[in-house]
């Protein structure tokens, strides 16, 4: 992972066998970053994707391995727990023009991926919520 900062974005390139998910996260945890948007494009070879099931409260997560572009990656960042919390979604496309898409857990990079995050003042936490299932943004004051 190699990365820069202009104004209040941050560039980051990973390379081949690097995992965006937990790069990020690494980044965030190193320059301190509490509240973001993360936007990007890149190559990845294995990938876990899913969804939540808003009937089961349960995600649902399935493992993909091959040649994917990432057609589109993006989310935020917020905290839980004083640590950075990542939100992050994508859209992979494979052979033929096949696309799908769904929450990112994991992916690791065939060639190149390229992340911008920016950088926005202040803090957004996160909370579970029993009613929907999942940990919520909760604005402080």
């Amino acid at each position: 992972m190699e990365y820069r900062r202009f104004s209040d974005t941050f560039v980051m390139r990973l390379d081949p066998g690097e995992e965006v998910i937990a790069s990020i996260g690494a980044l965030c945890e190193r320059e301190g970053i509490k509240l973001g948007r993360v936007s990007g494009i890149g190559a990845v070879n294995e990938a876990t994707m899913g969804y939540f099931d808003t009937n089961t409260k349960q995600y649902y997560s399935r493992d993909y391995a091959g040649i994917y572009e990432i057609a589109n990656l993006s989310g935020n960042i917020s905290t839980h727990d004083g640590k950075p919390y990542l939100h992050i979604h994508a859209v992979l496309a494979g052979e033929g023009g096949t696309a799908f898409g769904g929450h990112l857990s994991r992916a690791v990079v065939s060639a190149t991926c390229e992340v911008f995050i920016r950088v926005l003042d202040g803090q957004v936490g996160r909370s579970f919520s029993e009613e929907i299932g999942l940990n919520v943004m909760r604005f402080p004051g």
